[in-house]
């Protein structure tokens, strides 16, 4: 089997993984348009729903060994500083969802991914921009006009993505949502030289920090054992329509969270470099598939960083296409045995068009709830003063991920599970013996 992958980022190299772990004989080769395969940006949440596809590729005790498992989530008044409350995580995820919710700076992360592709013998071609895709050869066309050839074409290049437009046939802009996001880090020294104990207790902690305020909230933790710190601020979008990101101006950052916490505030005077993030998203496409090509990630569900889901998404959807995609494999390999399989008789092309289907299907409702869940979110981080803010306030004193630690009597933890806790290898196997069956009688 031929699998082409356009884009080299977190849930491209995910795929890549998946299939030549799952088809051991395939030939994968990654396009990427730029120079060099990397990530761009700071840290990044990988939620327990995450890190179990992690676990079932092999790949989590590397990437602890350069993130680390939070301990717990504190969320604050931005104007005091008052802790809302603090919910419990370290061994309490762990008991609960059998892996943990890390915090690993995003290039880190990356290049964990990036090294296993190239153990694996997955082709990284750089500087190869896809223009077009022939889908009945099927074929992408390169930038150079070189054709490369495969069984399968995989979208996975980002939210301005040139795959989607070629499956809708038509332009997809990203939509502004009227937020933007600051973000930078912050080495320990700097922070140390400030020599304020408020600072240095949060600095001790494994644990993410969120400040609550109006139309704003921002997210403070540590990335890369300790040694740098990423902070993340986000509030009103006051960029040029059209433009993507910028090099911040940290006086106008600073200007922004004025009369917010003393402790934000000194962490945002250690900022010495700042980029600022226009926040766009999608709305729902009406396919994600078109003959042997299918999109994933943020080409087909972008969503806000209100719910640490990006990126987890993203690697859920290249774990799902991989598995679904091995299980064709070896269904096809295993014709001579007494189990039903899908007849060899019949083209490739025709089960991988199946295969795309049943992926779409079992990916579309969870990540559509998903980007709902992080929309909903927007709302309640940013409520102002008054009322509604009490309440919240009321209501998040008592919330907790986990059963143990939630004290709303699971309405909040009962959420949480449905994200977090995903039998998405088991979801492949059903539905795909369902597939199987319709194909035998067909």
């Amino acid at each position: 089997m031929e699998i082409i992958i356009v884009g080299a980022g977190l849930g491209g190299l995910t795929c890549a993984i998946a299939c030549r772990r799952f088809i051991p004989d395939a030939h994968v080769t990654v396009l990427e348009r730029a120079p060099e395969a990397r990530e761009v940006g700071a840290g990044i949440q990988i939620p327990p729903n995450g890190t179990a596809v992690l676990k079932q590729l092999d790949l989590l005790s590397r990437v602890l060994e350069r993130g680390s498992v939070v301990r717990h989530v504190d969320f604050r008044r931005y104007a005091d500083g008052r802790i809302l409350r603090s919910m419990p995580f370290g061994e309490d995820v762990v008991e609960e969802f059998g892996v943990p919710w890390v915090i690993i700076h995003r290039q880190d992360f990356h290049q964990v991914l990036l090294d296993e592709a190239g153990r694996l013998g997955v082709e990284i071609r750089l500087n190869a921009e896809v223009t077009d895709v022939v889908f009945d050869a099927p074929e992408v066309i390169l930038a150079s006009g070189e054709r490369v050839a495969g069984d399968v074409i995989v979208g996975a290049d980002g939210l301005h993505s040139r795959i989607r437009d070629i499956v809708l046939d038509k332009p997809t802009r990203p939509q502004e949502t009227g937020d933007l996001a600051y973000r930078a880090t912050i080495k320990r020294t700097e922070l140390e030289a400030l020599n304020d104990p408020a600072i240095h207790e949060l600095c001790a902690q494994t644990s993410v920090t969120s400040w609550l305020g109006p139309d704003k909230h921002s997210i403070f933790y540590p990335v890369r054992n300790g040694e740098e710190f990423n902070l993340v601020l986000l509030r009103p979008d006051n960029l040029d329509t059209g433009v993507r990101r910028v090099q911040g101006d940290v006086e106008e950052m600073t200007e922004s969270y004025t009369g917010w916490d003393e402790r934000l505030t000194k962490l945002i005077s250690c900022v010495s470099a700042v980029t600022k993030w226009k926040l766009t998203h999608l709305p729902q496409l009406e396919t994600w598939t078109r003959g042997p090509v299918a999109l994933l990630g943020d080409a087909c569900h972008p969503t806000l960083p209100y719910q640490a889901q990006g990126a987890a998404m993203a690697v859920e959807d290249g774990f799902a296409l991989g598995k679904l995609l091995g299980l064709l494999h070896t269904s096809l390999q295993a014709v001579s045995t007494d189990e039903p399989t899908i007849s060899p008789q019949s083209p490739l092309h025709e089960y991988i068009l199946r295969i795309l289907e049943v992926y779409e299907g079992i990916r579309r409702p969870r990540t559509t709830r998903t980007v709902q869940a992080a929309v909903g979110n927007r709302r309640v981080f940013h409520v102002p003063d008054g009322v509604g803010q009490v309440i919240r306030d009321f209501v998040l004193g008592y919330a907790g991920v986990t059963w143990k630690s939630d004290w709303t009597y699971g309405l909040f933890s009962g959420r949480m599970k449905r994200m977090l806790r995903h039998d998405l290898a088991g979801d492949c196997e059903r539905e795909f013996k369902g597939v199987v069956k319709s194909l035998l009688i067909d």
